[in-house]
């Protein structure tokens, strides 16, 4: 056989390897964020207009993350805050507006003191979706009812709903489960 002849099914092969390869690759990197970010994942295909834009955001979000100095709490303020959070759940009886409004600022304290950024509510976002994709619509329906509530365009069982939501987060930052 000629080298010219070989060389046209040689490289063809080749290229055609590399391709699948590289897409290969692609897909499971793809997949890795997905599993990584859970819904967050889709709304930030949404959000972005494309998943290859998405998969740049989400991994940008990540290299930030990784400059965080994210700790645990020591059991001593991990005790203060789940008796604070008992606190903000009694406090619901006489007054869910306040309660609400507590618990929104209990779980940004809390936050902080993981060492997550507390700048604004979209930075939050975007730093929490790292390690808690999957509780983050948990914070996002209750932080829109607590919006809402300040407003006085929340009811009493939307507020109920959003202190379950508050709930969810909280335990997941404070390392109950």
């Amino acid at each position: 056989m000629a080298t010219s002849t070989l060389l046209a099914i040689v490289i063809p092969v080749a290229v055609v390897l590399i391709a699948a390869g590289v897409a290969l690759w692609l897909l499971r990197r793809r997949r890795a964020l997905r599993e990584r970010f859970g819904p967050e994942y889709e709304r930030t295909v949404a959000d972005e207009g494309s998943k290859r834009a998405a998969d740049s955001e989400l991994r940008q979000r990540e290299e930030r993350h990784e400059h965080l100095d994210i700790r645990e709490l020591p059991a001593d303020r991990r005790h203060r805050y789940e008796e604070d959070w008992i606190t903000v759940q009694q406090r619901f009886v006489d007054d869910p507006k306040a309660a609400v409004d507590s618990a929104d600022g209990l779980l940004t304290h809390l936050m902080q003191d993981r060492g997550y950024p507390t700048r604004g509510y979209e930075d939050q976002l975007r730093e929490l979706s790292v390690e808690h994709g999957r509780t983050l619509e948990h914070y996002r329906a209750a932080h829109e009812v607590n919006e809402r509530s300040g407003e006085g365009r929340a009811t009493t069982e939307e507020l109920r709903g959003a202190m379950v939501h508050y709930r969810a987060l909280f335990d997941e930052l404070i390392g109950t489960r």
